[in-house]
């Protein structure tokens, strides 16, 4: 009598699972994963293999921002330099404009009030450089504190080296360039440590401590330590060094930085109340900036926002938030925030780590709970509690997708959802799917950073531990299948995304997906088929399935694999039985081959893409052996994108156990 073979179809959706029995997932969901590695699952089906990631500027960021040379006639090995706003590193190696060589620092010593600092290098100056002359850093060790793609402005902001860039893509220009007016020097007689200036554009706006400056007709470079007095457009400034020589009357004072030491993870978020788009930013030390392609601005005037680590916009006010306080402007004034015109401020039962806007309310996620503000002024602003329960552990975990917020409380990702009942909220956790392998990923660091790919309904947060190297970096991501629903997150993990600082904006119809790490670069994900060069390892392993009764022998004849690709597919597929326990004999590696030469719709290039190519969607593979569960492991290294759709399993049934 012939052998009866049956098919068993796996629909390969439900992502990673790993709170559930081994023989439950295999029984239940069965097209889930038990590993799922640089894969995501698709809101069109089945798993998709990530894009990879490019750099958005082939330029490195700046190391310390624009040094220069301080004073002319240095010889030997002792470099004195100025406009340095951050601590360099032993064997860091730089240029200097106008001599020849490239030099290493074998040790400084640092000033972060005066921003000066001298140098012993080796070798020697070849020549005596010039005043001023500019000093190019080839190496450094500042790591990359923020990055934002403002779609208002079309550029990328960084903060490094405790300066600011900003970049198009095509090279890196400094930000924090700080403008007073057409200020000149007020007399003829200045020297000294002290220097008086006039023309100052605004009596609310003067010169800060840390500012760097230089006058003409006069040597070196100067940094402002206090204002001594100010009167109208005039001011007196406490500088350092003392003056060279006596500037002339009416010489022209040129700033060229503001300081933002000591400045660690900065957020940002975009405004737009007088017409033009603004990029508002934070950074944990220094007074928020107000920022456009072209200008740069400080909001001084207010303690309780110098520092601010949080920043967002609600009803037209800016929001602060440091510590459990938080401060917001007057509204349509991001610079105003006097109570008599609107600003006002309120506490929190901790530390802030979440400000949010969600369906007309700002939500306030301290450590131990969570607070709504309703209201559109400071006339009517009201402050409710939402849960005392639950709160947030990260400031870096907090998003908003498909109209719900997912953010990181004590036991992992927690989703907060509005229900139909107005007023009402769904709290729930939404990685209780993997619950185990999250419960491993919080605890091992400290540092995280999330965002969402809109365009995928996608939530991804990053593990980010210094000493790990980027090709054991991981992460989680998960899509969102149905909105207010925290059981439609589907998971996966990453592997190979170390990830510092990052952020998501759209513009027009491109999304801008940016990250940062400790190398000199800002990387764009979902661009590219590698990982900036380096091949994707990318794995499928679905659960054991017993298919209908796993107390059943069956034997295999035939996977046959149905495949979405966007190129060639090149891997290997494994079938494990038995919980691949010892001594079970288990079949080889099978040869996974598909795709090929094609277009794809929208990304081909006339002239060099391939018309009328008929890619291979379907696998076959001859498959040997018997089992009680089987399990598939698909596994890849590099090659474009693709989707694992549906496997297709031909076997018999054979005698019981």
């Amino acid at each position: 009598m012939p052998t009866r073979w049956e098919t068993f179809p796996v629909e390969l959706k439900g992502g990673l699972v790993s709170n559930v029995s081994r023989l439950q997932q295999g029984l239940k969901e069965p097209g889930s994963a038990r590993l799922l590695e640089n894969f995501e699952p698709s809101v069109k089906g089945g798993y998709r293999r990530i894009n990879g990631y490019t750099k958005f500027d082939s330029n490195p960021i700046p190391f310390y921002g624009q040094v220069l040379v301080q004073g002319g006639s240095q010889t030997g090995t002792t470099l004195d330099i100025a406009n340095v706003h951050s601590v360099m590193a032993d064997g860091d190696t730089f240029s200097i404009e106008g001599v020849s060589g490239v030099y290493s620092i074998v040790s400084s010593s640092y000033n972060n009030a005066t921003k000066n600092a001298t140098l012993t290098i080796t070798p020697a100056l070849a020549t005596s450089p010039a005043d001023k002359a500019e000093v190019t850093f080839i190496t450094g060790t500042s790591r990359v504190e923020g990055v934002y793609y403002s779609s208002g402005t079309n550029c990328c902001f960084a903060l490094r080296g405790e300066s600011i860039w900003r970049s198009t893509g095509s090279g890196w220009t400094l930000v924090n360039v700080p403008d007073y007016g057409d200020t000149t020097v007020n007399g003829g007689s200045n020297t000294g440590t002290e220097l008086a200036i006039k023309d100052l554009d605004s009596v609310d706006y003067l010169p800060q401590a840390g500012d760097v400056f230089q006058i003409a007709g006069v040597a070196k470079v100067y940094t402002v330590l206090s204002i001594v007095s100010s009167t109208g457009s005039s001011a007196t400034l406490e500088i350092s060094p003392a003056l060279a020589t006596s500037p002339a009357n009416n010489a022209v004072v040129t700033f060229i930085s503001s300081s933002h030491s000591g400045g660690t993870k900065a957020r940002f978020t975009e405004i737009n109340f007088d017409g033009t788009f603004k990029v508002v930013m934070v950074d944990n030390q220094n007074n928020p900036v107000l920022m456009t392609d072209t200008t740069y601005k400080t909001i001084v005037g207010f303690s309780d926002i110098t520092g601010a680590s949080l920043v967002e916009e609600f009803k037209n006010h800016l929001f602060f938030a440091k510590g459990d306080l938080v401060a917001y402007s007057a509204p349509f004034s991001p610079e105003d925030f006097d109570p008599a015109n609107g600003a006002g401020s309120y506490r929190l039962l901790s530390t802030c780590n979440g400000l949010i806007t969600f369906r007309e309310q700002l939500i306030n996620l301290s450590e131990s709970d969570i607070k709504r503000l309703n209201g559109s002024s400071s006339a009517d602003f009201t402050l409710t509690s939402i849960t005392k329960d639950v709160g947030c552990v990260n400031k870096d975990t907090v998003q908003e997708i498909g109209g719900d917020i997912l953010f990181l409380g004590p036991d992992g990702i927690r989703f907060l959802g509005a229900t139909e009942r107005i007023g009402d909220f769904n709290l729930s956790l939404a990685s209780r799917k993997i619950q185990p392998e999250f419960d491993r990923f919080i605890t091992s660091s400290a540092d995280y950073c999330s965002l969402v790919i809109r365009s995928k309904g996608q939530y991804r947060i990053f593990q980010y531990v210094p000493t790990r190297t980027i090709t054991n970096s991981e992460g989680f991501l998960a899509t969102q299948f149905l909105d207010q629903n925290a059981q439609s997150l589907d998971w996966a993990t990453t592997k190979g995304i170390k990830a510092y600082r990052c952020s998501s904006t759209y513009l027009d119809d491109q999304e801008f997906v940016l990250f940062v790490n400790e190398t000199d670069y800002v990387y764009r994900m979902e661009s590219g088929s590698t990982f900036d060069g380096e091949p994707i390892l990318s794995y499928l392993y679905t659960p054991f399935a017993a298919i209908n009764d796993p107390l059943f022998r069956k034997t295999a004849y035939r996977v046959e694999t149905y495949i979405d690709p966007e190129g060639s597919v090149n891997g290997t597929l494994t079938l494990k039985y038995d919980f691949n326990k010892p001594g079970k004999i288990q079949p080889n590696a099978l040869t996974i081959t598909g795709g090929g030469a094609f277009s794809l719709y929208g990304t081909a290039v006339y002239g060099t893409s391939s018309y009328g190519g008929s890619p291979d969607t379907n696998i076959r593979n001859q498959a040997v052996g018997s089992f009680f569960t089987v399990s598939m492991q698909y596994e890849f290294e590099g090659g474009d994108p693709f989707t694992l759709d549906t496997v297709l399993l031909d076997y018999s049934t054979e005698d019981k156990k």
